[in-house]
């Protein structure tokens, strides 16, 4: 398990296109709220056709961001992800960006297999023999690879045996929800969670599996952003995203952000029960008894990683007493 604070810290992940030219004055005038962090994407959102003007308005837009808080702290500074197309990519921006890269929290690796893993993590590590501030990585489990039953241990193990090696560089592990559903020609409605789609949820379960020990994996996208219901069918996905063991969400609209802040909140009983289980005296004869509200048992030995994980997330995104 992750044992710091900052691997649980990135929480709702607003995606945006890295060509918007007025993102800059959103993000400093404070638009999109606090709470949030922020990936410039310039993959998939970005038209093959203009890529070199997307990675310009990117420049211009971290330039611009980083001036402004040479003279105005007041606004929220989210953690700032690049979302890259490939490892050239990654190494050019890192170059242009000059002393506004100190406002980069890191880069999200798209499409993350076996065939690009050695040569984004080369470069990571590259990247951060020459930074005082560390550049962390974000890997996406979500291309074909992945779904091919003959390969996806060997492959995941294979994967993770390379991550291990920039283990502290590995913020978070990202799923592609929408790109896996893709390949099967899925799409949930509002009311349906992802996890009940089987194909979809077995991978997921795999990576959890395989990574979950070690890595923090934030949970996939959910498209809804308006509508009839959608904020409590955000909820309940959530909900399952925990159950299942994700942390964080990818979001795709700034209405999605305080829903998952307000989610990842842990409640006052398992706060309490968490700080009982980490402050236990060990010199006792019991390591096991019934919580302070004699609702359900606390063992020391095996809640330990549950009680580190819950104050991890009371530290990032508060406790709620209701």
């Amino acid at each position: 398990m992750k044992n710091s604070s900052i691997y649980y810290s990135v929480g709702a992940l607003l995606y945006s296109p890295a060509d918007k030219e007025n993102l800059a004055q959103y993000i400093i005038s404070g638009k999109f709220g606090s709470g949030y962090s922020l990936a410039l994407c310039l993959e998939d959102t970005i038209n093959d056709n203009f890529v070199k003007e997307a990675q310009n308005q990117l420049i211009s837009t971290i330039n611009t961001i980083y001036e402004e808080l040479q003279t105005n702290a007041d606004f929220y500074l989210p953690k700032i992800f690049i979302r890259v197309r490939n490892p050239e990519q990654l190494i050019f921006l890192d170059k242009q960006l000059g002393e506004s890269n100190e406002i980069i929290t890191g880069y999200i690796i798209p499409k993350f297999c076996i065939e690009n893993a050695d040569i984004y993590i080369e470069q990571l590590q590259k990247v951060n023999s020459i930074h005082k501030h560390t550049k962390y990585f974000m890997p996406i489990y979500e291309n074909y690879s992945i779904v091919n039953l003959r390969h996806r241990y060997d492959d995941f193990y294979i994967l993770k045996d390379k991550l291990d090696l920039a283990k502290e560089y590995v913020l978070n592990i990202r799923v592609g929800g929408n790109d896996l559903s893709n390949l099967f020609g899925f799409r949930r409605e509002c009311d349906e969670s992802i996890h009940k789609i089987s194909p979809i949820a077995n991978i997921f379960s795999d990576i959890v599996t395989v990574y979950g020990m070690d890595y923090v994996i934030s949970g996939p996208v959910f498209e809804y952003y308006s509508g009839a219901n959608w904020e409590n069918c955000l909820r309940k996905e959530i909900k399952d995203d925990k159950l299942c063991g994700f942390i964080g969400k990818t979001v795709i609209h700034p209405n999605q952000i305080s829903i998952v802040n307000s989610e990842y909140k842990v409640s006052r009983k398992n706060y309490d029960d968490a700080l009982e289980i980490l402050n236990w005296n060990t010199k006792n004869d019991s390591l096991v008894s019934g919580n302070v509200t004699k609702e359900r048992m606390n063992e020391y030995k095996t809640h330990s990683n549950w009680a580190q994980k819950t104050l991890y997330l009371a530290e990032n995104y508060g406790i709620k007493d209701s």
